[in-house]
């Protein structure tokens, strides 16, 4: 029981829905007034790029075995699919959240794209991160930092985040898909672009 409770919270909390979770929680959090339609569609557009088309792109990349499962256990096997992510972040800061119009999610995608960057640049090294942690810390962050910004209580947020990373850091250890450094790795590079890139938006 335990054992299948653990393998679906790595599945729930995969990181390919973390961008989106944040930018629902951006949108639901804000004061502003952004209009229905333009908030359906930035939602849609996120589902789209950083959900089905990653999703879509491992099927092309296991079929031409160029990856094994969607948790990219190997170095080897993380840096294409790495690479390939970093290009669609780069069109979802360039069409989808450029810097003129939501500043706050402009550089939540930059941080993404600096975390992406760094994972991809220790799978060449050989270096092993937890991507799910990366995601997880990274969307942590971000989640305090509109707490700030915004001046609202989002304490449950931050003990339910708390709880889930405790969840998937106790997950990836039990599946033996990661040590307890490479948990941290990951966490590290989740969360230290979000906290410098604040200077340029908190």
């Amino acid at each position: 029981m335990s054992d299948f409770l653990l393998r679906t919270i790595s599945f729930v909390f995969h990181p390919l829905i973390m961008p989106l979770l944040g930018v629902i929680f951006y949108f639901s959090k804000t004061p502003r007034f952004i209009p229905d339609p333009i908030v359906k569609g930035k939602i849609l557009s996120i589902v789209i790029l950083s959900v089905i088309l990653p999703l879509l792109l491992f099927y092309l990349l296991k079929t031409l075995n160029k990856v094994n499962s969607i948790y990219l256990k190997t170095t080897k096997e993380r840096i294409l699919p790495l690479l390939l992510n970093c290009g669609i972040v780069l069109v979802i800061l360039l069409r989808v959240f450029p810097y003129f119009e939501i500043l706050e999610l402009y550089y939540f995608f930059v941080g993404i794209l600096c975390s992406t960057l760094a994972c991809l640049i220790l799978a060449i090294l050989k270096v092993k991160a937890s991507i799910h942690m990366i995601a997880a810390s990274g969307f942590f962050m971000f989640a305090i930092a509109i707490g700030i910004h915004f001046q609202i209580n989002i304490n449950g947020t931050i003990a339910l985040t708390t709880i889930i990373l405790g969840a998937i850091a106790t997950s990836r250890l039990h599946l033996q898909a990661h040590n307890g450094a490479e948990l941290i790795i990951g966490m590290f590079l989740g969360i230290m672009p979000q906290v410098i890139l604040l200077n340029y938006w908190l």
